[in-house]
């Protein structure tokens, strides 16, 4: 049998290139499944856990059909958290670099008058989260009429944290004839009540759960509360991660786990709610690039990181729901490499087990904790590791970037430029077509211009003797 390629879609070239240039090879099953049911327009519920490719599944086919002549936005993504809007916002962008799709992100704990500024100006696509949404609404910021396309992504995390209320809100302010997507780990009650209420005769596609079954190698170990550090540290050196996260329920487990490991020189970081939403970017940021090892977060960071490679995951607290701890797990066994998922399990932790359990519809095996004699002797080994620099991982991007270049312009909205000023001037340069411009971005002060198709340094070039709007201005490489 065939194996099906992303060109049998008979999608735009632009947007086959991009998919190349990320490194996608052939669709994954929920691609196969989502794909050509978006490009015919139907409303789909998908049951797929995390890791499997949902973002470009709906990505893809929404991006191919969005129209790149309107100005304001035709596609809502809603999700949880603020660390998965920026996910899904660089993964739209990056799917949509060369149809030259303007994504924005807009989420809490970020300057919502530099978000307003953004949806001034051209927008495809918004992603966010439903508070931050809904503040737009309200404002009169984000304009909702031409929206032809919805997601809501991991929408039993958005139901858990109790935003039912303002997805309803916003389901409510949209125009009557849009296609409505959902995508979840899990499929319970509210879920199917929020189906009934606002979706279409919706096609259910399920993806089997195949990273809990066979990718994703799952442990416990029985402990007492007051000697999970010391098994952590232990656990820690026997497998001797490349990359691994430490799940906590609290904030304060966070930072006092995260404090012992410092002290114990492991290369680590942290990430929780109650930190500013800056530094919570920076060590997101940091960790996807591979500069320290070990990140112990709370489940803010379940929804958030796009990391192939995570050989460990370690619940040093089960968590309180049992469809967090297959988002959790769902951090490691990725794009079909192997994984293990670790959980210390206390005599308190009795009814969370058994309703983990009950979900997986299995039982999670129990290992005996290991002897001093098995750590000492992966001891040097884990050491050198901890103490050499990691390898750094190289973002999906960086292969697009090789044939973008982002110039910056010393003039903006106080000069009164324009994008059509921009337009017009760039292709006044021979060789050059609006095809071949990417985003434009202005601001009060600067203009910045992608230029695509390997045609950056020409214009570069050109544009320090070519006037633009009447006048020379100062044009700089934007990305150097």
């Amino acid at each position: 049998m065939k194996t099906l390629q992303f060109e049998d879609f008979k999608l735009d070239p632009a947007l086959l290139k991009s998919i190349k240039l990320l490194g996608y090879k052939n669709p994954t099953e929920v691609q196969e499944q989502v794909i050509p049911s978006l490009l015919e327009n139907m409303d789909i519920v998908v049951k797929s856990e995390t890791g499997s490719g949902k973002t470009a599944a709906f990505a893809i086919p929404i991006i191919e059909q969005v129209n790149w002549d309107d100005n304001e936005p035709q596609v809502l993504v809603l999700t949880p958290t603020r660390e998965l809007a920026q996910q899904v916002q660089e993964e739209m962008f990056n799917i949509g670099r060369f149809k030259r799709m303007k994504v924005s992100a807009v989420y809490g704990k970020s300057p919502i008058k530099s978000q307003i500024k953004e949806l001034k100006q051209k927008t495809h696509i918004v992603v966010g989260t439903p508070g931050r949404v809904r503040d737009h609404i309200k404002r009169g910021t984000l304009n909702l009429s031409n929206i032809k396309y919805l997601v809501l992504d991991e929408a039993d995390e958005m139901l858990n944290m109790g935003f039912v209320d303002q997805i309803e809100s916003i389901l409510n302010e949209l125009p009557k004839d849009y296609v409505m997507t959902l995508l979840s780990a899990t499929l319970p009650e509210d879920i199917s009540d929020l189906c009934n209420n606002y979706m279409s005769s919706p096609i259910i596609i399920e993806i089997e759960a195949v990273t809990t079954r066979q990718q994703i190698e799952q442990v416990r170990y029985n402990v007492k509360k007051n000697e999970k550090m010391d098994l952590l540290l232990d656990l820690t050196t026997l497998e001797n991660p490349e990359s691994c996260i430490i799940f906590c329920n609290t904030r304060l487990e966070v930072d006092y786990v995260h404090k012992t490991l410092q002290k114990w020189s492991y290369p680590c970081q942290k990430i929780h709610g109650g930190m500013e939403q800056d530094d919570r970017t920076k060590v997101m940021r940091n960790f996807k690039k591979g500069y320290f090892r070990y990140l112990v977060a709370t489940d803010v960071a379940a929804r958030g990181i796009d990391v192939d490679d995570i050989s460990l995951v370690v619940n040093y607290d089960l968590p309180e729901e049992p469809e967090v701890y297959i988002h959790r797990i769902g951090r490691t066994g990725r794009q079909d490499k192997s994984g293990k998922a670790v959980s210390l399990v206390s005599s308190s932790d009795a009814y969370l087990l058994k309703s983990i359990q009950r979900l997986l519809d299995d039982e999670i095996p129990t290992e005996e904790k290991p002897s001093r004699e098995s750590v000492e002797s992966m001891r040097q080994a884990f050491e050198e590791k901890i103490s050499k620099k990691p390898e750094l991982r190289v973002e999906k991007s960086a292969t697009l970037n090789t044939e973008i270049l982002k110039i910056h312009i010393n003039a903006g909205k106080k000069t009164k430029m324009r994008a059509g000023d921009i337009v017009g001037a760039l292709c006044n340069i021979e060789g050059m077509t609006a095809d071949d411009i990417g985003n434009i971005s202005i601001t009060d002060v600067s203009t910045f211009v992608e230029i695509l198709n390997n045609k950056g340094e020409m214009v570069f070039k050109t544009l320090q003797e070519t006037p633009i709007k009447g006048r020379l201005r100062t044009v700089s490489r934007a990305n150097a």
